[in-house]
């Protein structure tokens, strides 16, 4: 067996060892080691020609050591990367069941329509005269997220959620300060059950946070954010649905409290998958929203580069949108690159272009192709899955808030594992053998324990009647004492669990070469 040091807090090989093999692999489940491990840095995977004579311009800051890196063919190369993609868990995999994570179908139509030529090949430097159809693109993309949202002005900028964050709670800072009230306005209110996201946004440009407390139901009160108003407030932070899987009651109350109390209402909209085409958040009162496009309109979570989180501003914040933007002008569609060339008042700008053309051209390809009622039914069956999941399990999992309907995510505590000397940790790893990818844990962080399991639309019956059978007999199992089915899984995994003690204490974050191991006998 090679001396595997990248992995050094593995427990043991996936699998027992009734038949041990000498490779280690057991048939198609290879044991893939490091690039290091497979090739020498001795040697090149590859023929290269002496180069001509040339000057060097490097003012004598050229490498005097060799670089270090293995050389590798191209099929070991290859073969590599094939293998460890093998391992990997993906939606096209399984079941994806991250609660607030929105681990949705991507379809391949989508990545057809980012691949076709003029679009995957678009310059940010081009001539704005040759990109007409990629301005045309935005535009229609900014149309359908205001429409669904109900709001004034869209910044499609933003590279993920959390860039989105920063974008909206900008605008806000922004028209505060137009107001003069910069210096007086400096506190943002923000939930308990939160996305760690967002107090870690406000106070990254200067806000104070001041939590708002979790009450026994999962909601937030308007009663309890009532208490906490005054002149120092600037905006509350509220994911609507939440991230207990509810949708706020009282979300109407809370925003004409703020708006009366000359603050602004952000809008966290991790979650909106559950409410395209049934509810507009700009007409519940938000004054700005992120919207994930990976959570809510299909685009791949990355998607080979940065992602793309949009913001939706309301008429108050409107002014204020960062810069750039698509604008119609006499001889077509312009770009908006300065804030000298706005009519209005942006605050800036958030990245150095326009944003990621692939996630624009992959969620407006899914819209378009689901249409109005394609995107309500969406939602209609992201909540419904859920929902079943919910009834599936409710006999034998607790729920923190009760026994009543969710939205797009079902949230389950711990207080079922009681006695059974099984942990949220151990059941999630036990699900691993069973072939899925372990639900969010611990999170929200105010339910102990907390299974946060998330559907999505994507998924059959059949698929969901299956997950929910595999969580009975785990569950079951659990109850019945079988502690060894769990503590010591994943059994079956590629790697075994690790000593996550030790690799938080003691991380070895550097690949050291291994003493040499004597050749194998003939």
């Amino acid at each position: 067996m090679l001396n595997r040091q990248g992995r050094p807090t593995a427990a043991g090989e996936a699998g027992t060892n009734e038949h041990p093999t000498f490779t280690g692999n057991k048939a198609l489940a290879q044991v893939e080691p490091l690039l290091f491990e497979i090739g020498r840095a001795d040697t090149t995977g590859v023929d290269l020609d002496e180069p001509a004579a040339f000057t060097a311009r490097l003012g004598g800051q050229e490498r005097k050591d060799s670089i270090g890196l293995p050389g590798l063919s191209e099929p070991e190369a290859m073969r590599h990367y094939v293998r460890l993609s093998q391992m990997n868990y993906g939606i096209d995999t399984g079941l994806f069941p991250l609660g607030s994570c929105t681990m949705k179908h991507n379809a391949r139509l989508n990545e057809r329509m980012a691949r076709l030529p003029g679009i995957s090949d678009v310059h940010p430097l081009q001539p704005v005269s040759t990109v007409q159809g990629a301005l045309e693109l935005m535009s229609e993309l900014a149309r359908y997220l205001m429409t669904l949202t109900g709001t004034k002005a869209v910044s499609l900028s933003p590279k993920a959620g959390a860039h989105g964050e920063l974008c909206g709670m900008m605008a806000i800072k922004a028209a505060i300060e137009a107001k003069g009230e910069g210096k007086t306005r400096n506190v943002v209110l923000v939930p308990e059950s939160a996305h760690g996201t967002n107090p870690a946004t406000a106070a990254l440009i200067g806000f104070v946070v001041k939590p708002v407390p979790a009450r026994d139901d999962g909601w937030v009160h308007v009663d309890d954010v009532k208490k906490l108003l005054g002149p120092d407030v600037a905006a509350i932070m509220l994911t609507n649905p939440n991230t207990c899987g509810l949708f706020e009651p009282q979300v109407v109350e809370i925003a004409k409290a703020l708006h009366d109390a000359g603050a602004y209402f952000y809008c966290d909209g991790a979650n909106f998958n559950a409410i395209v085409g049934k509810a507009r958040p700009g007409d519940l009162g938000i004054d700005a929203m992120h919207i994930n496009l990976h959570k809510t309109f299909s685009t791949p979570h990355g998607g080979g580069g940065p992602g793309a989180g949009p913001v939706v501003l309301s008429d108050r914040l409107a002014p204020f949108a960062p810069v750039p933007f698509v604008r119609a002008a006499k001889n077509g569609l312009e770009l908006v690159e300065h804030k000298s060339d706005a009519d209005e008042t942006p605050f800036g700008r958030m990245t150095a272009f326009h944003g990621q053309m692939g996630m624009y051209v992959r969620a407006l390809s899914y819209m378009l192709s689901h249409g109005s009622d394609g995107m309500k039914q969406a939602s209609e069956d992201a909540v419904l899955n859920a929902n079943y999941i919910r009834a599936g399990l409710s006999d034998l999992f607790s729920q923190p808030f009760g026994d009543k309907p969710c939205m797009h995510e079902v949230l389950f505590d711990d207080a079922w594992l009681k006695d059974t000397g099984v942990t949220t940790l151990d059941f999630a790893k036990a699900m691993i053998d069973e072939g899925y990818h372990p639900m969010t844990m611990y999170f929200p962080l105010v339910v102990h324990g907390a299974m946060l399991i998330e559907p999505t639309e994507s998924e059959s019956k059949s698929s969901l009647d299956l997950f929910i059978a595999a969580l009975r007999d785990l569950a079951m199992s659990a109850k019945k004492g079988e502690t060894e089915r769990f503590t010591d899984a994943p059994y079956h995994a590629p790697r075994r669990r690790l000593d996550e003690t030790r690799a938080a204490r003691a991380p070895v974050l550097k690949w050291t070469r291994p003493e040499p191991i004597a050749e194998a006998a003939e």
